[in-house]
C-alpha cells in the first residue's frame, strides 16, 4: 500500500476543504448562525480525513511489524 500517495491525495482534499472554509468565512452575507451551520460539515469532513490518515499509518506500521516478526 502506498501510504505516501494516499496521504498526499487526502491532503489535497483537505486543502480544498480549507478553501471552502475561507469562502464561507469571507461571505459577508451570512450571519453567524449560517456561517456555523456551513462550517460544521466542512470541519467534520476534515477531521474524518485526518483520522483516516492516522488510521492508515497505524495499520501500515502494524503490518510492517507483523511482517518483520514473521520473518524472524
Amino acid at each position: 500500500m502506498d501510504v505516501f500517495f494516499i496521504e498526499s491525495k487526502i491532503n489535497e482534499i483537505i486543502a480544498e476543504l480549507e478553501k471552502e472554509v475561507m469562502e464561507v468565512i469571507s461571505d459577508q452575507s451570512l450571519d453567524k448562525k449560517q456561517t456555523n451551520l456551513r462550517m460544521k460539515p466542512l470541519k467534520s469532513t476534515k477531521q474524518i480525513l485526518v483520522n483516516a490518515i492516522d488510521s492508515i499509518k497505524m495499520v501500515e506500521e502494524v503490518s510492517k511489524k507483523e511482517m518483520e516478526d514473521a520473518n524472524q
